[in-house]
Parts: structure tokens; C-alpha cells; sequence
């Protein structure tokens, strides 16, 4: 029993819109590191926040607009109201708007990644409080054991809702407030906010293979439960280890270190036994959803083996605030949750068959969203080993050094463009999809891409 409400499709819809232009404002912020003032209009001050902002909505819209559309179905019962989803859909745009027409006065009054005015936090938190309302009215009437799935969901929405609480809890700051306990706050409740849109995402990366595969084993099997409760142990610590030059326990360090490798060591176990259990199947291999699925995978790998270096103190003392740092944050951005997400709406809209020109346009928007997301990883990587070492092992000027690294992140510039490519043409295949669902228009019957 899926959801027929359009209201979903539309969350889908607003989401890929916020991914494209999000990385729009990428695209111009990389190169205003290349060519300084290249872009006067919209200045790195403001091509920031609307880079990260648009692409942290993408990720919330994208994980509930699934959410919405996968429910019903799991738990075989309609959404409890599908008022409140339209309500939320509502609350979510016009704040949305509201944020980036901040950005764009240059009203800023926030902190690092919630830099708009925080009265603006008000409205956001009244949407995902209807939206977890919605969300247990319905789930509690499912008759059986919940699957992993649900519970990762239900997880990491209560913990959005008190960890974004606790990154506002600067306002309540006295003048004499200890400095480091609040940068500790500060980065424990961002930890925590990536903690619970990893459980939304690998929850909905889990209910995709499900629906794909038609077995319901594996989102009741032990490996699964073992992601949830790493999960939720890393939502709860992992953030320590963003914080290595901030004084605190050193059982805490650890912890963080072991729980956010293992992890993703899990996740990707299940992700490869999935696939092994379809990869004969020619049918599932020419998939778009088993595809973005495979490539999540590749980069579960290729993050965690970067994630293993510099979780590591000694050499988290080169990397730490280096673009090595940004290389993390982008493999897990778009090479893990990005691809989840749009194997997720590839399997919302039914992978429709596109003969000729689309089924290229879709294969080449894949491989150079992939292709160019390596390049401009490995790109920020090298920018961060040359500014890391010769910060740390030398006495040279800062403008030496980014010279010095001038060539790398040139080369991440340049394969921003080819990403911001690749999401284009993604983007338009699926967007039309999912505006004849939302017209009442995209009632075939379910096939897969080629």
C-alpha cells in the first residue's frame, strides 16, 4: 500500500531542485577559491551557505519524501494524516525561501551551517514536530516486529528534533560561558544531526533493496540490528572525533573512532550481500536503483579508507580544518547519501523504460556525476596533504601555501563543473517523472530503466 497522496512526489520533486542548485552555488564557490572575485554578485560569503544549506535540505526532503511513500506500505495501513504532509511540505518551502532570500540580503544571525537568523529555527522545528507525529501515528499501528529499517527511521527522527535543539542552545549563552564546553556543545549537536540523517538514509537504502529484491530477510537479519545499533551508538558518540584539539575523555576519543569506522564496515557488508543475491539476475544489474545502490557502495569503501586516516590523532593533526577534512564531507554527502537517495527515487518512480536518447542521457549523467566526483575528491585530498604538511612543517606564509596547493584545487573546480553536469541530466530525467506522478500522469506500470 504505497502512498497516493502526490504530496511525497512533491517533497522528491522540491529535493532534487535544492540538490541542483545547491551545487549551482558549489560550483561558483570552488571557483572563487580559483579566480578571487570572479563571481562579485553572489560573494563567497553568501555562495557558502546556500551551497551547504540547499544540499542539507536536499538530504532531509529527499529522506522524507521516501519516508512518506515507503510508510503506508510497511506498515499496511494510509498515513494517519495526509493533511500534516501537505502542512510540512508547506512549512519546509516557506522557510526554505526564507532562508535563502536571508543569504541573499546578507542577513546572516546563525552558526556554521545555520547561519540564517535563528527565529528561523522556529518554523522548522514546528514541521518536523507534525512530521513525527505523523510518522508514529502511523508506524505504532503496524500488527508485527518492526523491520531495521523502522526503527532507523523512527531513531533518527526524535533525535533531529533534540539534537537540533541543542545546536540553538548558543542563544542562551551568558557573556562569561565557558568556551570550550561550548565549542564541544556546538560540534557534539552536529554530530549528532549527521548521525540522524545517516539513519534516515541507510534506512532508506535498506527498504529500497527490500522492495527490489522482494525479500524481506535481510532488514530483520542480525547484520541488520548490528548497523542500527552502531548507528545509534554513533549518533550518540561519534562526534568526538571531530574534536581532537578540544580537551575531553579520552575513553570518548576512542570510543568515537571505533564506533564511526565499524559502521560503515557494516553497512557496506550488507549493501555487497545484497547484491550478490540479484547481481544474476540481468533484470536487477540494469536497474538505475541497483546501480546507485553499487556505486554507494564504492564509496562507503573509499571514505571509510579515508575516514580510517584521519580519525587517527597524528595524522588528524595535518589534516584537521584542511580540504581533506571537505573530501570527507563530500564523499559522504554525495558519493554515500546522494546515490541512496537517488537509487531511493529511482525506485519511487518506477525506473520507467527510456529507449535512445534518455537512457544515454541517464547513463552519462551517472557516470559523470561518479567519474567527476573521484577526480574532484582525490583533487581536495592533494590540496589538503600540500596545506597540512607545510602549515604543520614549515614557517610559510598561508598565501605561499595555498599557491602551493593552487593546482589542486583548480582540479577540484573544474570537476565541480562536470558533478554539476551529471546532476543536470539526473536531474531532468527524474524530475519529469516525478512531476506526471504528481499530475496523476505516471500510473504505468512498474519497469526498469536501461
Amino acid at each position: 500500500m504505497e502512498s497516493r497522496d502526490p504530496t511525497a512526489h512533491l517533497f522528491l520533486l522540491f529535493a532534487v531542485a535544492a540538490l541542483w542548485i545547491g551545487a549551482f552555488f558549489g560550483v561558483i564557490g570552488a571557483w572563487q577559491h580559483v579566480v578571487p572575485g570572479v563571481i562579485d554578485v553572489v560573494p563567497f560569503v553568501k555562495s557558502r551557505p546556500l551551497h551547504v544549506s540547499l544540499v542539507i535540505a536536499w538530504i532531509f526532503m529527499a529522506a522524507v519524501g521516501g519516508i512518506y511513500h515507503y510508510l503506508p506500505e510497511t506498515v499496511g495501513v494510509p498515513l494517519h494524516s495526509p493533511a500534516l504532509v501537505r502542512a510540512h511540505l508547506a512549512i519546509f518551502l516557506v522557510t526554505g525561501l526564507l532562508v535563502v532570500g536571508a543569504y541573499f540580503t546578507g542577513r546572516f544571525g546563525g552558526r556554521e551551517y545555520w547561519e540564517f537568523p535563528p527565529v528561523l529555527a522556529i518554523p522548522i522545528v514546528i514541521g518536523w514536530l507534525l512530521f513525527t507525529w505523523n510518522f508514529f501515528r502511523t508506524a505504532l499501528r503496524r500488527r508485527t516486529p518492526w523491520p531495521a529499517y523502522l526503527w532507523m527511521w523512527a531513531t533518527g527522527i526524535v533525535f533531529f528534533l533534540f539534537a537540533y535543539l541543542e545546536s540553538n542552545l548558543w542563544l542562551l549563552q551568558q557573556p562569561d560561558d565557558n568556551v570550550v564546553r561550548d565549542l564541544t556543545v556546538q560540534w557534539k549537536s552536529y554530530g549528532a544531526l549527521t548521525g540522524s540523517w545517516n539513519m534516515l538514509v541507510y534506512g532508506t537504502a535498506m527498504v529500497v533493496m527490500e522492495r527490489i529484491t522482494g525479500d524481506t530477510a535481510p532488514a530483520r537479519s542480525k547484520s541488520a540490528f548490528l548497523l542500527y545499533s552502531l548507528g545509534l551508538t554513533n549518533l550518540l558518540f561519534g562526534w568526538a572525533h571531530h574534536i581532537y584539539p578540544v580537551p575531553s575523555a579520552s575513553w570518548l576519543r576512542i570510543l568515537a573512532y571505533v564506533v564511526s569506522m565499524t559502521e560503515w564496515i557494516v553497512l557496506a557488508r550488507i549493501i555487497h550481500q545484497w547484491r550478490r543475491s540479484v547481481e544474476a539476475s540481468l533484470f536487477h544489474t540494469r536497474s538505475f536503483s541497483y546501480r546507485f545502490l553499487f556505486a554507494s557502495e564504492v564509496w562507503v569503501v573509499l571514505n571509510l579508507t579515508l575516514a580510517l586516516l584521519i580519525s587517527i590523532p597524528a595524522v588528524n593533526l595535518f589534516t584537521h580544518g584542511t580540504h581533506i577534512t571537505v573530501a570527507h564531507a563530500m564523499g559522504s554527502t554525495i558519493g554515500i547519501n546522494t546515490t541512496i537517495l537517488f537509487a531511493s527515487i529511482a525506485y519511487i518512480i518506477g525506473d520507467p523504460v527510456a529507449l535512445g536518447a534518455d537512457a544515454r542521457a541517464r547513463s552519462l549523467g551517472f557516470w559523470l556525476l561518479n567519474g567527476s566526483l573521484v577526480v574532484f575528491w582525490a583533487c581536495l585530498i592533494g590540496a589538503g596533504l600540500v596545506k597540512g604538511w607545510l602549515t604543520v612543517m614549515t614557517d610559510l606564509p598561508f598565501e605561499t601555501i595555498m599557491n602551493r596547493a593552487r593546482p589542486f584545487i583548480a582540479g577540484f573546480a573544474t570537476s565541480g563543473i562536470g558533478i554539476l553536469l551529471g546532476l543536470t541530466l539526473l536531474g531532468m530525467q527524474v524530475s519529469r517523472h516525478l512531476l506526471l506522478r504528481v499530475l496523476g500522469a505516471g500510473g504505468r506500470e512498474r519497469e526498469e530503466w536501461t
